[in-house]
């Protein structure tokens, strides 16, 4: 038996917390945290937020999934295929390798890329993630990479991108 990346279900805006209460008791954590700059009437600022909203991934073994449901804060473990989801060993290093980029979140799109048109990214910190349009927008496009459903936008030269 081995250790996976197993995802949970936080409640809003919890993620932090429940991360704080999981490695007070023992547990590997992974909250990939992203910056963003937030605009209030009087100011500016850059703030941390979590990646993925609602969603933290715990180092565990599948038969402790129970004991990891009892900590406050966390609503379910996400399931797929009537299994417990994990973070495959590549999306956690192309989530650590985009997270230590410090690329903004936006896409930038090249004119021959439409729509439903798979993707692959050729060159950069995101180089072998593949990933289809979602939906597109004039010089702007939305790839949906295979990171537990979620949709990361990814702001990319559209020269590192190929239609495949």
């Amino acid at each position: 038996m081995e250790k996976n990346w197993f995802a949970f279900y936080t409640k809003s805006r919890h993620e932090k917390k429940v991360s704080d209460l999981l490695l007070r008791r023992g547990y590997e954590v992974f909250l990939p945290m992203q910056k963003v700059m937030r605009q209030w009437s009087d100011r500016k600022k850059k703030v941390e937020v979590p990646l993925f909203n609602s969603y933290i991934f715990v180092n565990t073994y599948e038969h402790l999934i129970t004991e990891v449901l009892q900590v406050p804060g966390i609503s379910w473990s996400i399931r797929h295929n009537d299994k417990p989801a994990m973070l495959h060993p590549k999306e956690y290093e192309l989530i650590n390798r985009f997270l230590a980029t410090g690329l903004t979140i936006e896409v930038i799109a090249a004119d021959h890329i439409e729509t439903g048109d798979k993707v692959k990214v050729m060159d950069g910190p995101l180089k072998g993630a593949f990933g289809q349009v979602t939906k597109s927008a004039p010089n702007k496009f939305m790839v949906s990479l295979d990171l537990l459903g979620n949709v990361m936008r990814v702001e990319l030269d559209p020269a590192l991108l190929k239609k495949i």
